[in-house]
């Protein structure tokens, strides 16, 4: 990469980062292409972006950022996963690195606070956006049903009271 590659990746490493509200950092040593491919495949699934960068070059595009503060991971050989949604890309660098020994999970940051890989995994185990927002309408709704339930409930005892006396009456008439 000449000079002028080189700023415009910083640049668009550092754009990224800054509609970012996660940044993991992991160690992919060993994959091959189809393995790698298939990570890509995975992040990209749940919303994210996965890149392999120089260190030299991802410790400038997070310089000034928030995730600043993850820097000392980037030794050795290491690729960056972000995303606007926190649980969707710990996840899926979670579970890959479950199925696949090559890949590590050195740590991260979410927001301006630093994680180590026992944050990365405890935040991956958390439910994801999407189920917590159907979990929240089902508690909202829930409510509204029974209350609804409740609103009913005196009106069809007067109805069926009603309807006992009309058949003791048609009864008494019969008789």
């Amino acid at each position: 990469m000449d000079r002028k590659e080189k700023r415009d990746f910083v640049a668009s490493l550092a754009a990224a980062f800054a509609d970012a509200s996660i940044v993991v950092v992991t160690q992919p040593k060993g994959l091959t292409v189809a393995e790698a491919t298939d990570l890509r495949r995975k992040v990209r699934a749940a919303g994210a972006s996965y890149k392999v960068a120089k260190n030299r070059l991802a410790t400038l595009a997070l310089g000034g950022s928030q995730f600043e503060g993850i820097s000392p991971l980037l030794k050795g050989p290491t690729a960056l996963a972000w995303a606007k949604d926190p649980v969707a890309v710990a996840k899926v660098v979670t579970e890959f690195a479950k199925t696949n020994d090559k890949l590590a999970v050195l740590g991260g940051s979410l927001g301006s606070q630093p994680l180590d890989a026992a944050g990365i995994k405890a935040l991956s185990e958390l439910p994801s956006l999407d189920a917590l927002r159907a979990r929240l309408v089902g508690m909202l709704n829930t409510p509204a049903t029974r209350i609804a339930g409740v609103l009913q409930a005196p009106a069809g005892q007067v109805a069926r009271v009603l309807a006992a006396y009309g058949e003791k009456a048609s009864e008494a008439e019969a008789a």
